[in-house]
């Protein structure tokens, strides 16, 4: 037994020294074809070897444009930069009769989803497969295997190889994540050994936050195909666009003891809007995989873990778009060599799969051609004849607010759905929908599953247990008026979107009137209060020159200001121009209601506001968060890492964010700084399950409504299954809104629907005007809730606020800010940041 011990101890520390010192290119490359020599290997161009070291993005780059350069098999492109100023590059790969004919093939593959598809002979034409790598920037092994999958495609040479390329456009684009991707490298190399030692506790294995999973606002890609909020995200969907691939691949990593994972996923979690067709097709692509995997040895499985039920992740967005998503995952080795259930995890090794993976899919896209050609005719086909049944249309809109309405239509027009104009203004049902702010969907139209797919609400499902979320109805994640009418009330199609153009305000003014319904309302009046203007809130509505204006209107006064009148005009000006905001001029302050000198008018101070970061917080709700306030309200945050609160003067800010966060929440000390902060005046604002750290800190009084589980007749095999289906994994509900209460400035409705992922429950306070937001008696709108959480769900607050001496202390037990789509309840936390003290 002691001697069996021996060897096997000998053999891994033979298998991790031999791969760091003998492993080369033959290591991934087939024996059945042969390789030109004057094509460059990655050592070549990057200087070591795939697998020995992490490949940075920059060399990733380097060496894909010098294959560009020497192999007529490849071109590349740029399309566009990460928020890091990284390319988004794209290699089209196949044979050089084929690109010497690519724009011919590319327009007779997009006539297979238009009308008329029947007359084409797929036969003749070939199948245009997507292989995209590493959009978790910390699952490397797909954009290092893109280094050897590109060699072989631009060198290999041989029949197979020529009938691959004669037969398949490839859109190869090596990493979908370029900032995660060199984030993580650079965290891998910093730590590597020259003797590699796999045991998981070395710093090698465990990232410092916020790791680099996600890009630079730490927002995981993987969930942006759909919403396309993201500059990386924009630039494939186009792509995809362009194309249509028929496969498109999205090679992934998973925990160490793990093996390899490939689709199908478990059947009863697939969308009902994706054929069944389709399942049958990624089964027997599957059965590829398999075929390459016995013959490498490596161990995998199939139908179990994931799903295909959102549309936002890579592998399943094809399938809502007549095509075929295929999801990889690999056991992680999350660094270069580690222990694991199977032994030695190294790099090469989970390298070495993925461009298994890589091989097996091309090779069944070439097998499987007409079929997948004719699946992707067939599924516009019969898209086609059943939205020809529905001569109705979707109109949506927010009469108060061109900005979502505009940024709605913008993720429209990124999927080729086609829009129009108003006719004229319209009203239906309580609702008013103006020319300009509204827009009419066509149902019968090329993308009516897509529509069906991104405004459906949907609350039967098949099974009670989801990978990801299980709801995401557009126009109530932008808190749109939306409704099936006529196509009668459409006017001209929308062939150029515009930003809307907002009213400026004129000369000779007594104050300037900002209405706060605007979704880039907080944008402008960072603007004014930068500038070190005066600025107020409306508590009250009033009536001024024979206008409406809302509780949060904001007023500016022409008199005592820091700039005189004709230099505050130009301002405001330039202010309603770069924030695409209305300003109203007004010529008296007598109204209709509060007088523009009431007291019902408040100061709005300048906010400094901080955001807790680092160990213990919700990176994703933190990023959510800075990417808001930075890229869409041009407002300063500064990141305070939460283990460094000890050494800063925290008076400098008036407001600071708790994300959600993983455990408990803050430690004592910290606790106890931001306490005292509080107490003399700053507003602290908290998310999600934050809200049992500030109940128990003594910083808000809650009750939280509990109902004792009992798992009746659950098997052990059960369990899980069981505990799964208690998770909200996401979905939405309604509430009803006290409009006069600050945090509501801005919405004209008195119902709001709210994103929720978290089973944290809050007891209404016993004094309605405590309860400004309330989930109604019955709140599901759309997506899963088990009967249990529903009932527990039904008549408590998702917002709780309480002074604590001086300041302010704001919860919320949702997110406001859900992955840079939810623009519907921004203004929640923007009502948080510049009203909190008022509430």
């Amino acid at each position: 037994m002691k001697k069996l011990l021996l060897f096997l101890l000998l053999l891994s520390k033979i298998a991790i020294t031999g791969q760091n010192s003998t492993i080369d290119l033959s290591y991934y490359l087939p024996t059945d074809v042969t390789y030109n020599a004057n094509i460059p290997t990655p050592k070549s161009v990057i200087g070591h070897e795939v697998g020995e070291w992490h490949v940075t993005h920059d060399k990733l780059v380097f060496y894909m444009q010098t294959l560009a350069k020497v192999s007529d098999r490849i071109s590349i492109e740029d399309r566009g930069q990460t928020f890091e100023g990284r390319p988004l590059i794209l290699l089209t790969i196949t044979a050089p009769k084929n690109h010497a004919n690519l724009a011919s093939i590319k327009s007779q593959h997009f006539s297979l989803t238009e009308p008329g598809a029947n007359a084409l002979q797929t036969a003749t034409m070939p199948i245009v497969v997507y292989q995209g790598f590493s959009i978790h920037g910390n699952e490397p092994s797909g954009s290092n295997a893109a280094l050897a999958v590109a060699y072989y495609l631009a060198a290999a040479q041989g029949p197979k190889i020529d009938e691959l390329l004669n037969n398949t456009i490839i859109l190869f684009d090596p990493s979908f994540n370029p900032d995660g991707l060199q984030r993580f490298s650079t965290w891998a190399n910093q730590h590597k050994a020259q003797n590699i030692n796999p045991d998981p506790n070395d710093r090698e294995y465990n990232e410092v936050w916020p790791g680099g999973r996600t890009n630079h606002y730490w927002f995981d890609l993987n969930r942006d195909w759909l919403p396309a909020q993201l500059p990386e995200s924009r630039a494939r969907i186009k792509t995809f666009h362009e194309w249509y691939p028929n496969i498109l691949t999205d090679h992934h990593e998973m925990g160490t003891n793990a093996t390899f994972f490939f689709q199908p996923g478990i059947p009863s979690r697939t969308h009902p809007l994706t054929p069944k067709k389709n399942q049958e097709l990624t089964a027997a692509i599957g059965n590829f995989h398999a075929k390459a995997f016995n013959k490498l040895g490596s161990l995998y499985y199939t139908e179990e873990n994931y799903d295909d039920f959102y549309y936002g992740k890579g592998s399943t967005f094809p399938d809502i778009n007549g095509g075929i998503g295929i999801l990889f995952e690999q056991a992680s080795s999350r660094g270069h060599a580690q222990e694991s259930d199977n032994g030695i995890l190294t790099f090469p090794f989970t390298i070495r799969n993925q461009f298994t993976a890589a091989l097996s899919t091309l090779e069944a896209a070439v097998s499987m051609k007409e079929e997948l050609l004719n699946y992707q005719k067939d599924f516009y086909s019969n898209a086609r004849s059943e939205a020809s049944k529905n001569t109705g249309a979707i109109v949506f809109g927010d009469e108060k607010d061109a900005a979502k309405t505009f940024h709605l239509a913008e993720i429209l027009q990124r999927h080729k759905i086609r829009f129009h104009q108003l006719k004229q203004d319209y009203s239906s049902k309580g609702k008013n929908y103006k020319k300009g702010y509204a827009y009419v969907i066509p149902k019968n139209q090329k993308q009516s599953r897509l529509i069906n797919a991104m405004f459906e609400k949907r609350t039967q499902f098949q099974d009670s247990l989801f990978y990801d979320i299980s709801a995401w109805t557009f126009p109530l994640a932008f808190n749109l008026d939306y409704e099936e009418t006529t196509l009668s009330i459409a006017g001209d199609e929308v062939l150029n979107l515009k930003k809307p153009t907002p009213s400026l305000p004129s000369a000779n003014a007594y104050a300037y009137l900002l209405e706060w319904h605007e979704y880039y309302a907080p944008k402008a009046l960072n603007t004014l209060l930068e500038k070190g203007l005066r600025v107020k809130v409306a508590m009250q509505p009033f009536i001024s020159e024979g206008k409406k204006y809302d509780y949060g209107t904001l007023l500016v006064p022409v008199q005592n200001q820091v700039l005189n009148s004709n230099e505050l005009l130009e301002f405001m000006k330039e202010t309603a121009q770069s924030s695409s905001v209305s300003i109203t001029s007004v010529t008296t302050g007598s109204t209709q209601g509060i007088d523009l000198g009431s007291t019902q008018f408040r100061t709005i101070a300048p906010q400094k506001v901080a955001l807790l970061v680092g160990e213990g917080i919700n990176s994703y709700d933190a990023g959510e968060i800075w990417h808001l306030l930075d890229t869409r309200y041009e407002m300063k945050v500064t990141k305070l890492d939460i283990n460094d609160i000890a050494g800063v003067d925290l008076r400098r800010y008036t407001d600071i964010i708790l994300p959600a966060t993983w455990g408990g929440g803050p430690d004592k000390n910290t606790t106890e700084k931001l306490k005292e902060w509080s107490k003399n005046g700053g507003t602290l604002i908290a998310f999600r399950n934050s809200g049992r750290w500030l109940e128990s800190s003594e910083f808000l009084k809650m009750t939280f409504k509990t109902k004792k589980d009992s798992a009746a007749n659950i098997s052990f095999e059960q369990k899980d299954d069981y505990s799964g289906s208690q998770v909200i994994g996401g979905a939405i509900f309604e509430a009803t809104l006290d409009r006069s209460h600050p945090i509501n400035f801005g919405f004209k409705n008195d119902k709001l629907a709210l994103f929720r992922n978290t089973t944290v429950f809050v007891e209404p306070d016993k004094d309605s005007y405590n309860n400004p937001i309330q989930y109604t008696a019955n709140p599901l709108l759309s997506g899963y809730i088990s009967k249990k959480n529903l009932s527990l769900l039904k008549n408590t607050v998702p917002f709780k606020t309480n002074r604590l001496g001086s300041g302010h202390v704001i919860y919320f037990t949702d997110n406001t800010n859900f992955r840079a789509f939810w623009y519907g309840t921004n203004k929640l936390l923007m009502n948080a940041i510049f009203f909190g003290d008022k509430m």
